[in-house]
């Protein structure tokens, strides 16, 4: 199995990333503007990148300001079974993420693609978080 890890420093408090990662303001902000979220354990989010791209996330850990952990339900077939995991510890009032996707069966070019793309979700996090503004799937430019 592979992993795809990451880590960003934001300059915010870890309850700004933590709201950022579990509601639809921040989501809609940092990864596409069509999505259905709930922030309760058990609960499917979905997310739409374009109209026949959905991906649905099952929540199986919310520990506040701390940990969001998600399982892929529905998606591209590679997706379906990896976990999705945001750690956040806080120091001195900066936040340090680590992104996991983890339990790929292979590395594929779809699984380097994506590499790249959790590497720009991070890029909007930060920006959103610091700044304002992120870089949502809408905003960007493929």
């Amino acid at each position: 199995m592979a992993n795809i890890e990451h880590l960003q420093t934001v300059h915010v408090p870890a309850s700004k990333v933590y709201e950022t990662l579990t509601t639809a303001d921040g989501l809609s902000e940092i990864w596409t503007n069509e999505l259905i979220i709930n922030n309760q354990i058990g609960f499917i989010n979905e997310f739409r990148f374009g109209s026949n791209d959905i991906t649905k996330m099952k929540i199986e850990e919310l520990i506040t300001n701390k940990k969001v952990v998600w399982q892929c339900i529905d998606s591209d077939p590679e997706w379906i079974g990896t976990i999705i995991s945001f750690d956040i510890d806080e120091k001195n009032g900066k936040s340090f993420i680590t992104l996991r996707h983890m339990n790929w069966k292979e590395v594929t070019p779809f699984y380097r693609s994506c590499n790249y793309n959790w590497a720009i979700f991070l890029y909007s996090l930060k920006s959103y978080c610091e700044e304002g503004e992120g870089l949502s799937y809408h905003k960007r430019k493929f």
